[in-house]
This record gives structure tokens, C-alpha cells and sequence, in this order.
């Protein structure tokens, strides 16, 4: 298995399952609706947030994939449409779950000397860097949100 593969192992395992930690966010979130997905704990990002953003970087990254420019500003990853419904709410994580898995295909089909390439521009670094940082991005994230559920329960 080349290291390409491995990181697209590792990135379905943070969305769907498999990772060491034996959390990922399809589990994190298979029982959240979405006024606990949008409920507000003082200044803290709502999980609804939270996923929001995590996923607006691995739409940047498949974006490159496929070819196109890097196109993601910082201040724009945490501005998601409003979640006002249960169908919204199953939108996002279907749109995320689809990305992720688009995502994780290109990877396992780039080739090996690929990854020690620079991504998309020298001053990013290596296609390796930007893809697990984007991993251990989620993860950070993952964690933000089991942390923020067993709040959002405890108000409930």
C-alpha cells in the first residue's frame, strides 16, 4: 500500500469509520438533529458549524484534485447557509459524506511521486502536507463536536 492509499484509508476512516481513536464524524453525528446541530453553547462554533467548516477544506482539496484552482479563503470556512429543517440539516452531512469519498478517490489515484509534489503552489508545500493536515484538521474538529454534543444533550 503506497502512501497514497494510506492517506485516503485514513481520511474515510475519520468520516466513516476504522481510525484508532473509534470515533469519526458519520457516527459522531448519525444521532444529532438539527436543532442540536445548530444550538448555540455560549461562544463556541455549533456542531453544524464545525462540520461546515471541516468540510469546506476538503472541497478546496478536491477542488485541486480535479484540476481546478485553489480557490478558499479562511474567513469564508465557517459561513454556512442557514440550517433551519431537518432536510438541511441531512444535506450538509450527505454533501459531506459525498465529498470526503471523492476526496479519498482522487487520492488513491495519485501516483506516489505525487505526493512529495507541491500543492497547487510552492508556498503551500507538498500534496502529503496538505492532505494530512487536513486529516488531523478533522480530527481536531471531531473532537470539538463529541465535545459539544455531550453539551448540547446535557441542555436537553
Amino acid at each position: 500500500m503506497n502512501s497514497a492509499t494510506q492517506t485516503a484509508k485514513h481520511l474515510r476512516d475519520v468520516y466513516f469509520d476504522g481510525n484508532w481513536t473509534a470515533s469519526n464524524f458519520k457516527k459522531q453525528l448519525e444521532d444529532v438533529d438539527w436543532k442540536q446541530a445548530t444550538t448555540q453553547i455560549g461562544s463556541l462554533n455549533t456542531i453544524a458549524t464545525l462540520l461546515f467548516h471541516s468540510h469546506y477544506y476538503v472541497v478546496a482539496q478536491l477542488d485541486v484534485l480535479r484540476g481546478n484552482p485553489l480557490n478558499a479563503a479562511d474567513h469564508l470556512s465557517f459561513d454556512h447557509p442557514p440550517i433551519t429543517s431537518h432536510a438541511d440539516w441531512n444535506t450538509m452531512k450527505e454533501k459531506t459524506w459525498s465529498d470526503v469519498e471523492a476526496l479519498a478517490s482522487l487520492i488513491e489515484q495519485l501516483p506516489e511521486e505525487m505526493m512529495l509534489k507541491d500543492f497547487y503552489d510552492v508556498k503551500y508545500g507538498s500534496y502529503f502536507r496538505n492532505l494530512h493536515g487536513l486529516i488531523e484538521h478533522s480530527h481536531y474538529h471531531l473532537g470539538q463536536i463529541a465535545l459539544l454534543k455531550k453539551l448540547v444533550n446535557e441542555q436537553h
